[in-house]
């Protein structure tokens, strides 16, 4: 179970969401994502305070195919820093965390 991924990024955009998210289902780096509805982020960049209206995207990956994944969203991603955040996940039903399991496995077509 310690194989499995929860990695959190935000876009700009639902667009950009959802052409990340597929991407990332296509390429096997993800068994899904899910793109939450936009929220307000309040951040310090380059010295200054900016707020910004962002799409949350939720992965469920695993470790192995993490590196595909972080790679996909630092190609794909507009944001000259994206945020990629990833928690292991500790416990879940044992069914799904062997379909994301499956679902990310590099072997597959």
């Amino acid at each position: 179970m310690n194989d499995i991924l929860l990695v959190i990024t935000n876009l700009p955009d639902a667009q950009a969401a959802a052409r990340l998210a597929q991407r990332l289902i296509e390429e096997r780096a993800a068994a899904c994502v899910n793109q939450l509805a936009p929220c307000t982020s309040t951040y310090r960049w380059q010295g200054k305070i900016e707020t910004a209206t962002e799409v949350p995207l939720l992965i469920k990956t695993t470790r192995t195919a993490y590196p595909r994944l972080e790679q996909l969203i630092r190609t794909v991603h507009p944001y000259e820093l994206p945020e990629i955040i990833a928690v292991p996940v500790i416990a879940g039903l044992p069914a799904y965390l062997g379909w994301v399991g499956q679902e990310t496995d590099t072997f597959k077509d």
